[in-house]
């Protein structure tokens, strides 16, 4: 007997009541679709790449720091608690959030935002309609089909942005952006306990790496509501013991109220199924007020004085350098690439222009690792190395 929940609200999603499949395929008899989502974005090339790829220092720069793997196993850990309690479907919500980061590039932000650069003239790049690029057409696993072939909730949920040109092209899961309604809950909590995983944790490694100072994070209510009562519990606690332990108790304080708040406007709402949660006006899932601002408080805190850190941006800035060269050789000779990508370009450019082939070097640039990127960038740019 497939394994489908039964305990699920109303305004739950339901794979019975899903669009399913582009390809159609047979159900399993023993794991539900969303199940076999997640279990397929695990055994993904994909996300193994992503222990090896940036949060927000590089890879080389510790072995401590959160990559993306780690920080998507975290969103995971988040959004299924929070998914439990408001009895809407776990499995699912555990997809996306694994799949979220799927089109990240290698160095963070400052890659993608090099590539999308290098892109501009082709129609740019947006990490998250990459991560679709790669669930829907780049994997390749199957015998039947490119991709790996996820339920149409599951892609729903790792496009949380998209440009309108690229909605377009999409079809019916473009259209929410086109028609401006809402997701299911599942990707609306999977949107959310990202940026919990991402401000929370950050700051964990900010710190570790120098970069940020407990007496100014203190000025943060977020932060400093939880360090005074830690110190005064626990006033002869380590540095580090200190710092896990505000942080968990800040994850806590702000998924309880995400799960209270949401809860309320759900309740307040009265979706009877996920049709109706699309029909929103807005989110139904979110902080109250008080939470939210002092959640934008400590985003800009974070951009300010770790994002923007001038040894964060002395990294990025050879971390964009690494991706324009990397782009601008490919696009010169796509020959320098290995064989299968090299002639992916090559067919590209010849039955559909230079756009086409600029998508196959941005598919292969994106879909490597920090170290995979700097090693070829030195094997390109320094007659030393090894080729």
């Amino acid at each position: 007997m497939t394994d489908i929940p039964t305990n699920l609200a109303p305004y739950a999603a339901d794979e019975r009541e899903s669009l399913g499949r582009q390809h159609l395929e047979p159900s399993h008899a023993y794991r539900s679709e969303y199940h076999r989502d997640r279990d397929r974005i695990i055994h993904s090339t994909a996300f193994r790449r992503l222990v090896y790829k940036t949060q927000v220092f590089v890879n080389h720069e510790g072995d401590m720091f959160r990559t993306r793997l780690t920080h998507s196993l975290e969103v995971a850990q988040i959004a299924r608690t929070a998914a439990g309690i408001l009895n809407i479907n776990e499995p699912l919500v555990e997809a996306i959030c694994l799949a979220h980061d799927l089109g990240h590039t290698p160095f963070g932000h400052a890659g993608q935002d090099a590539l999308n650069a290098c892109m501009r003239d082709y129609g740019g790049f947006e990490h998250n309609f990459q991560s679709l690029r790669v669930v829907d057409l780049l994997e390749e696993r199957y015998a039947e089909f490119p991709g790996l072939n996820l339920m149409f909730e599951t892609r729903e949920g790792i496009l949380k942005h998209c440009s309108a040109r690229n909605a377009r092209e999409l079809g019916d899961l473009g259209m929410r952006f086109l028609g401006r309604s809402q997701p299911s809950l599942e990707a609306q909590l999977a949107n959310l306990a990202d940026e919990i995983a991402y401000n929370n944790h950050d700051i964990d490694d900010g710190v570790r790496a120098g970069l940020l100072d407990e007496a100014e994070l203190c000025e943060l209510e977020l932060f400093g509501r939880q360090y005074r009562e830690v110190t005064a519990r626990y006033p002869d606690i380590s540095g580090r013991r200190r710092m896990h332990e505000i942080i968990r108790r800040m994850i806590n304080y702000v998924v309880t109220d995400l799960v209270e708040h949401s809860a309320g406007m759900i309740a307040a709402a009265g979706p009877d199924s996920v049709a109706a949660v699309r029909a929103q006006a807005g989110p139904l899932i979110g902080y109250s007020e008080e939470v939210r601002q002092e959640s934008r408080d400590l985003k800009r805190y974070l951009q300010k004085n770790l994002y923007q850190h001038y040894r964060v941006l002395r990294m990025t800035n050879k971390a964009a350098k690494v991706i324009r060269d990397l782009f601008t050789a490919f696009m010169e000779d796509q020959r320098l690439m290995p064989p299968e990508h090299s002639l992916k370009a090559a067919a590209a450019m010849d039955s559909d222009g230079e756009a086409a082939k600029a998508r196959i070097v941005a598919d292969y640039v994106a879909g490597m690792t920090d170290r995979y990127a700097i090693l070829e960038h030195q094997r390109l740019f320094e007659p030393s190395e090894r080729t």
